[in-house]
């Protein structure tokens, strides 16, 4: 894809940008009718000829003229196709000044609000393609104001707050939108005054204190009721007014900034003087509307920014990213540090082009990310995340045993001893069998699951050494952080999210052969094959005298030793065996249990399971490098 356009379809004002293949550091904003920002309107002549922008607002010679029709989208079937006439004339306007050329491999990402669902954004997505369109991305508006604050070199904000809070407050001349961003999920807040809301109030306003300041006010109002034209011409002209001034208030205050419009309807021209100071400032922000239910624009802001707070109790934003032209207003800034005090609030320094310049980043941004999917699932696809792991698969089986062995010693099999001394377990013979049941349970537990937490992360760690060997050279390739499919940094970094759970990665049916081989090691090593060996060293004191050696004499050792395993002991002569005897044994065959651990993992081990155990830890992983690369994907829809 050779070019990147991210056109910001605003219900009063709009703006195209353009980013050229990889190299271009910033989008470019481009004219359209020779305004970077310009109305969102259309209208046609007598002639059929199609105008669009400031033009098609007061062109004397125009018919079925329409302005603030995107706003309307969702409840007007009418405003679709006054939004593929204006996008089509956006598009002819493009072609007819070079900007777009035939042929060229390009995509348009288009905004829309946070709130619109996924059949209205086709449907939105429908209208270009039908108005003749390159390939249509429809983005969210805030989302492509907030990759703009991530793009922009002043501001300095990293892709890592894409997964904290924050909050998104778009101030057009129409309408004033809210959007909350966490954790890549999104949602538009509805506070109850955002849809009337918008510098265009305070347009209105200066034009009517203008009005009043003027001798003429009656002739001109009256030319405003005959001549919608002259009405809409002088709100622009009041608007661009009080641009210039809140561009550099502390400038302007002190100086004149003025405006003479001059009204040529009927027989003589009519000049109107508009003016903005200090007074009017705030007269702009304080004094009620008729669209705001009497309410001011200070008034209706700041109980929609309470609104919000409501709406995301708990979760308080930690960065507030403000765009469109109106929140050039050093004021907008304090109320909502008022709102918000612990959050950071930033301003672009183009606000009116931060969605614009977003959504052509966006293009970029997801051809990138779209290459980098695709090389990271080559290289999934490969054999290196397996043979790194068959490769240290060894290691992992030791460092297992060695923190397991004593614990389940400790936790299964004393246990069991102590059921049988008290009479709990009646027959020697049926020690081993409980044994294995107990050591079973034990090494299934979630105790015994935490145990394995520190030794298989300390093994992951050279086993994410040597895959960094391969996926940091993906992440350099598209710019990506190499932190991104860092396992490393999952496992150590605080600035990364995403971390490497060692139950998830190692779930109880990929560690089955390793419970079992550790069962039946012990098993056999504390029942001595004969299953007596439990108490092997205590028989002399439990079959004292020459009973017990009378039935050594006819029955041999090996045959008492078999008849004693199915015997009932009398409780004293259990409590012979000291509960010390029992712990000191099993101390004395730790050591022993893992030795054959090590030597059964050399001899007896299950080559198929092995390659089972390696497969399902290799899935898991290459899962975890997944989710971990979704950390720098931003979700655009």
């Amino acid at each position: 894809m050779d070019k990147f356009y991210g056109f910001d379809l605003g219900d009063a004002e709009s703006a195209v940008s353009r980013l050229d293949g990889m190299e271009m550091a910033v989008p470019e904003v481009l004219k359209v009718r020779d305004a970077e920002s310009f109305i969102t309107a259309v209208a046609v002549r007598t002639t059929g000829e199609l105008l669009i922008g400031e033009s098609a607002c007061y062109e004397p010679g125009a018919v079925r003229r329409k302005l603030r029709f995107k706003s309307r989208f969702l409840s007007d079937p009418q405003s679709a196709k006054d939004v593929k006439s204006f996008a089509a004339g956006v598009l002819g306007e493009l072609y007819a000044d070079g900007n777009l050329t035939k042929g060229d491999d390009c995509c348009f990402y288009i905004g829309c609000p946070a709130g619109w669902d996924r059949n209205a954004r086709e449907q939105y997505r429908e209208i270009f393609e039908a108005a003749g369109y390159p390939p249509v991305k429809i983005v969210s508006e805030s989302r492509a104001a907030l990759v703009s604050a991530c793009q922009s070199k002043h501001l300095q904000v990293g892709y890592d707050i894409m997964s904290r809070p924050v909050l998104v407050v778009d101030i057009g001349s129409s309408t004033t939108d809210f959007a909350y961003i966490c954790g890549g999920k999104e949602e538009e807040l509805q506070t109850g005054g955002e849809v009337t809301l918008g510098g265009g109030i305070m347009d209105e306003i200066l034009l009517d204190e203008s009005l009043r300041a003027s001798k003429e006010e009656k002739k001109i109002r009256r030319i405003f009721e005959e001549s919608e034209p002259w009405k809409n011409y002088c709100e622009f002209a009041a608007r661009r007014l009080k641009e210039k001034y809140f561009s550099d208030e502390e400038y302007w205050k002190d100086n004149g900034c003025t405006e003479n419009v001059m009204i040529s309807y009927g027989a003589f021209p009519i000049r109107l003087k508009l003016e903005m100071n200090e007074d009017m400032a705030k007269r702009l922000l304080t004094r009620g509307a008729e669209r705001l239910d009497g309410r001011s624009f200070e008034a209706v802001f700041k109980a929609s920014l309470c609104a919000v707070r409501e709406g995301i109790a708990g979760r308080a934003p930690e960065l507030i990213f403000l765009t469109g032209g109106v929140s050039r207003l050093p004021v907008i800034r304090t109320w909502c540090r008022e709102t918000f005090p612990d959050a950071v609030v930033i301003t672009g320094a183009e606000p009116e082009f931060s969605v614009s310049r977003g959504l052509a980043w966006s293009g970029r941004i997801d051809e990138q990310l779209r290459e980098f999917r695709e090389d990271l699932e080559k290289f999934k696809a490969g054999q290196t995340v397996e043979n790194i792991v068959k490769d240290n698969i060894n290691d992992l089986y030791h460092q297992a045993v060695d923190a397991l062995v004593e614990p389940v010693l400790e936790h299964a099999a004393m246990p069991v001893f102590d059921r049988w001394r008290s009479g709990e377990i009646r027959k020697l013979s049926d020690i081993d069998k409980e044994l294995e049941h107990e050591i079973g349970n034990y090494l299934r537990s979630n105790e015994a699951r935490d145990l394995l937490i520190k030794p298989i992360t300390r093994w992951l760690k050279p086993v994410a050494d040597q895959l960094e060997e391969y996926t940091v050279s993906i992440c350099v390739r598209y710019g990506v952080p190499y932190q991104a499919l860092s396992l490393n940094s999952g496992l150590a970094l605080d600035d990364i999210d995403i971390r490497i759970d060692t139950r998830d990665v190692f779930a109880l049916g990929e560690i089955t052969f390793l419970i079992d081989t550790i069962i039946s090691i012990l098993v056999g090593l504390i029942c001595g094959g004969s299953g007596i060996a439990l108490v092997s060293a205590g028989l002399p004191g439990i079959a004292v005298g020459a009973g017990a050696s009378l039935l050594v004499l006819l029955l041999g050792r090996e045959r008492m030793e078999k008849l004693m395993l199915d015997m009932d002991i009398p409780a004293p002569a259990r409590k012979l065996i000291p509960q010390g005897y029992f712990r000191s044994r099993l101390d004395s065959i730790s050591s022993e249990v893992k030795a054959n651990f090590y030597k059964s993992l050399e001899t007896d081990k299950n080559e198929d399971i092995t390659e089972r155990l390696a497969d399902e830890i290799s899935q898991q992983i290459e899962q975890c490098l997944t989710k971990m690369a979704e950390v720098v994907e931003i979700p655009l829809g």
